[in-house]
């Protein structure tokens, strides 16, 4: 994780969480535990998905940073387009749950719709590079809902 405001994974769990802390500080609202499950579970996710990804892929860690040089299609990819991108929306799913806030609730429904846009640009950019092998992968292979590969899957999922 990049450790810079303009790092996506930096503001999901670092700043946000930070950010809603102090809210809940001053409004003086108990922190639950109920969302702390998803929490970890986003967090792992997104770690994980990209500890596999990156020696696989080539490239920068990122998208937002270039292009990977290879499609990676197994590991948590076999089941998932996205595991990186839903884990920051499971770790902010749990923020919301854990804190009840009107912030945190807002900040995760600010990232389903940014990250949604993003994929599409990636989704955009990979078929660009990849051509008929990303086609094929991406409609074996749901966008964000882990599920078995069936061939027939709708690309939009």
């Amino acid at each position: 994780m990049r450790k810079s405001l303009s790092s996506t994974s930096t503001r999901t769990f670092l700043l946000w969480p930070l950010v809603v802390g102090v809210e809940q500080a001053v409004s003086r609202r108990r922190v639950g535990v109920a969302g702390l499950p998803l929490m970890a579970a986003g967090y792992a996710a997104y770690r994980l998905a990209g500890a596999y990804r990156l020696p696989r892929a080539g490239g920068p860690p990122g998208m937002s940073q270039g292009m990977p040089e290879r499609l990676v299609e197994d590991g948590p990819y076999r089941w998932t387009r996205n595991p990186m991108y839903a884990g920051h929306l499971l770790f902010l799913s749990g923020l919301a749950l854990s804190t009840r806030s009107p912030l945190a609730t807002g900040l995760l429904g600010w990232h389903v719709r940014w990250f949604a846009d993003r994929v599409r640009r990636d989704e955009q950019r990979l078929h660009e590079r990849f051509g008929a092998a990303y086609d094929e992968y991406r409609a074996r292979t749901p966008r964000w809902i882990p599920g078995p590969r069936t061939g027939s899957r709708s690309a939009e999922q």
